[in-house]
């Protein structure tokens, strides 16, 4: 099977992009790109989460509704919802209403908190799961790290975090550089996290 295909410009990208003609602006853009924003890491896990059963183009289809109905996923905004929030979500067309991945995300911004007191920050709490020599590239819907991770995150309360969902979390957020052999952008994400500080 091809790992990349024949990108707008002609230069080679991963193959996933073929999917939809928006993924390769998405992959170009931010995909495998590190991340140290507590606010964008937050909203990536929870978008995950809901991408759970679906496929991502749904998901990145809705994602400036998802923006707006959860504060642009200021965690702190969030844990503040009540169950009248949860019944206005459910009303609204714009995102995926499954009340169980309303709820979790809510829930989730509450054990957000938490950790930011426990932890520093979600930015350093992610981070120290980044692997010290990932394979290259990764070719499984999990890791030892998005297994690890994913059962530390339920044992702290989490919802809706298992182990294929923080993998693709850890892909998307530059913990581990899935871009194909000969993509064009993974030299670009060897660099970015090669340069990048890990928050402590």
């Amino acid at each position: 099977m091809n790992k990349t295909v024949s990108g707008p410009d002609g230069q080679p990208r991963c193959a996933w992009c073929q999917s939809a003609p928006e993924f390769f602006d998405y992959h170009d853009q931010e995909w495998g790109y590190p991340v140290a924003d507590d606010q964008r890491l937050f909203e990536k896990l929870c978008l995950e989460s809901f991408q759970s059963g679906l496929s991502w183009r749904t998901i990145l289809a809705k994602r400036d509704n998802f923006r707006k109905a959860f504060k642009h996923f200021d965690f702190n905004a969030v844990a503040a919802f009540t169950e009248a929030d949860v019944e206005r979500l459910l009303q609204d067309a714009g995102i995926i209403r499954h009340r169980g991945k309303i709820e979790a995300v809510i829930n989730n911004a509450r054990r957000a908190q938490e950790l930011v007191v426990a932890e520093g920050s979600l930015a350093a709490y992610v981070w120290r799961y980044e692997a010290d020599n990932p394979p290259v590239p990764q070719t499984a819907s999990t890791s030892p790290e998005s297994i690890a991770m994913s059962k530390d995150l339920k044992k702290r309360g989490w919802k809706f975090v298992g182990p294929t969902t923080v993998f693709a979390f850890m892909q998307a957020m530059g913990l581990v550089n899935d871009h194909a052999e000969g993509c064009a952008m993974r030299e670009k994400a060897t660099r970015l996290r090669r340069d990048f500080q890990k928050p402590e």
